[in-house]
């Protein structure tokens, strides 16, 4: 199947999983098949770029990411980039007396794409599950929403992280005897990926992490675990500036 053939079921897939009174038992099932599917996109297309004529340079975006939660959102747009094999710098700038955020992503277009497209559906349904979920009455519902929003980006990051690597183990036996090995091919489209970082930024220093007092993590990670990943008809060429939230 190529990988637009294969995109298109991911889509079809997602739309079902968001379908009204779908069991929660069918919804895990129509999720878990689409976290395989858009691993074995960006396998895919890893492979087939790899294989032509010449070397695919890695690109990269900024996204505005807006308040509330600005941070929040980018902790878990971080978490959705990781797995994907692409790269995160938070900016931040002052604006009429308040701190503006973005993003700046580096990664191949394809994995930038399926960054985007994750990224625009959980936001989305980060926000419908933090609208429901009701805060302690002795704790501060700012702290317990942003820890809640922590625990949803971790459940997230993991889902990803085991779809990645189920579809890098899958593939790599069919590659066998055909060249170069797909953690070969990975491996080298990450040292770009992090060139082209390194261009941009030749001076980064690494984000202190941060403390979160809230007790919403756990829900929030439960959160994570049932979200979908993503809808019908979100798939976009990546744009070169985007404002999101």
């Amino acid at each position: 199947m190529n990988s637009d053939a294969l995109l298109g079921r991911v889509r079809k897939l997602l739309a079902m999983a968001e379908a009204e009174g779908l069991s929660e038992a069918a919804r895990e099932t129509y999720n878990a098949k689409a976290a395989e599917l858009i691993a074995q996109y960006g396998i895919d297309r890893a492979l087939v770029e790899e294989a032509g004529p010449t070397r695919v340079a890695a690109a990269d975006l900024v996204l505005d990411v807006h308040p509330p939660y600005a941070r929040d959102k980018i902790t878990l747009l971080a978490s959705i980039v990781t797995p994907l094999g692409c790269r995160l710098v938070h900016r931040t700038q002052r604006q009429s007396g308040s701190t503006g955020h973005s993003a700046h992503l580096f990664g191949m277009e394809a994995d930038l794409t399926r960054a985007q497209l994750l990224f625009t559906s959980l936001l989305v349904q980060q926000a419908h599950g933090l609208a429901v979920a009701v805060a302690p009455p002795w704790e501060d519902p700012r702290a317990f929403r942003r820890s809640w929003m922590s625990g949803f980006a971790v459940a997230v990051q993991q889902r990803l992280t085991a779809a990645e690597q189920a579809a890098r183990a899958a593939a790599e036996p069919a590659r066998t005897g055909a060249g170069t090995s797909v953690a070969l091919v990975l491996a080298h489209r990450s040292a770009r990926v992090d060139e082209r970082l390194a261009s941009v930024y030749p001076r980064l220093r690494a984000a202190r992490g941060r403390q979160l007092s809230g007790s919403g993590g756990r829900a929030g990670y439960d959160a994570g675990q049932r979200a979908d990943l993503g809808t019908e008809a979100r798939v976009e060429p990546a744009a070169p500036r985007r404002a999101i939230g």
